[in-house]
Parts: C-alpha cells; structure tokens; sequence
C-alpha cells in the first residue's frame, strides 16, 4: 500500500514538472502582467470571462495600461449539415468566430488575429425545446474554446514584442507623414499656369 502510494505520488510530481495539467484546472500563465480590455459589447458574456481568466492567471486589468486587447467582433454562423429523408434539418454546423487586436498608445494597432471554433449538433424537430437548450448550452462550450484558444494565441506575447510593434508602426507613421510633406512641397514649388486668356471679340 505504501508503495502503491509512493508511485502515485511521485507520477503525480514527474506529470506537473513535464508542465502537464488537467483540463479546467489551474490558470494559464501571461507574459504580460499587465492589459487594458475592450470590446464592442463590454458588459456581455465574453469579455467578461475573459477578464476573469486575464486576472485569474495574474494579469492587472486597467485602463491605465500601455497596451489595450481589443475584441472587435463576435458573431457565430448557423449553417444545415444534413437533412432528414423528408428534406428537413436535421444536424446544424455552428461557427463562432472572435476577431481581436492589440493596440498600442494613440490607438496604434500593433496586431491582429481571430481564432475559430465549429461545432454540430442534433436538430429534433419533435423536441424544439430540447434542441434549442442543447443549442444554447453549445454556444457556451463554444465561446470557453474561444477564450482558451484566445489566451493560448496570446499567452506568450511579452510587452518587448509589442514594444517593438509600436516601434515599428511609429516609424511607419512618421515615413508616410514625410512622403506626404515632400509631395506637398513638391506641388508647392511647381509654377502655376496662369489662367487662359481668350482674345476680345
């Protein structure tokens, strides 16, 4: 029994140093320990669990931060997947698709990215209620792989990264205002051609 016990606890240990974690239990870790969050609708389902897991994994969420996570758009997709032998619906394919970007100070964006996540479920059209939880409680499994999906695209993204994306997108701005300066003061230069005169009849 001692032995038995002993073997548990040291697979246990050996699992956790391999970084191995049961699904749904521990916090992923951030880079960045600190994030401001937006998003079109600021008080739905979505931002607001992720502002959970954000603070949840040790990341300060504030609008003081340097560096705004943006969710610009939500929408989730319905499409047929099969049909009955009389021609009605029969399995629905769901698409949720969440659109987000990083953006710096002066609301540079640095960066964009969506993740995606499809699943298919069972219409019964003699159980309209049943389908329509089971539909519901879908959508809800499908925005929690968004999220882990999201905090996996930018769990490893450090504030020296997007300090260089600032960099660069600065560097971008200031070139472009430049070339525009210079076409300016080039058409500023050219003589103007004076208006035609038409001889008097």
């Amino acid at each position: 029994m001692i032995k038995r016990n002993l073997m548990v606890v040291g697979l246990a240990l050996l699992l956790s140093a391999c970084g191995f974690q049961l699904r749904g239990t521990g916090t992923d870790s951030f880079a960045l320990e600190e994030l401001n969050l937006q998003a079109r609708n600021s008080h739905g389902d979505t931002v607001r669990q992720l502002e959970e897991l954000l603070k949840g994994s040790g990341v300060r969420v504030h609008s003081g931060a340097r560096y705004t996570l943006d969710l610009v758009r939500e929408q989730t997709r319905q499409r047929t997947a099969s049909y009955t032998s009389s021609a009605r619906s029969a399995e629905y394919e769901l698409t949720s698709v969440l659109d987000f970007q990083f953006r710096g100070p002066q609301n540079t964006v640095l960066l964009k990215d969506s993740v995606e996540v499809q699943k298919v479920y069972v219409h019964d059209s003699s159980n309209l209620i049943g389908s329509d939880q089971e539909a519901t409680q879908l959508r809800s499994e499908m925005r929690r792989e968004l999220l882990q999906q999201l905090s996996m695209r930018i769990g490893n993204i450090t504030p020296a990264q997007l300090d260089q994306l600032q960099q660069t997108a600065e560097a971008r701005q200031r070139a472009e205002a430049e070339a525009i300066e210079a076409q300016q003061r080039e058409l500023g230069s050219q003589p103007q051609q004076s208006p035609i005169e038409l001889p008097v009849q």
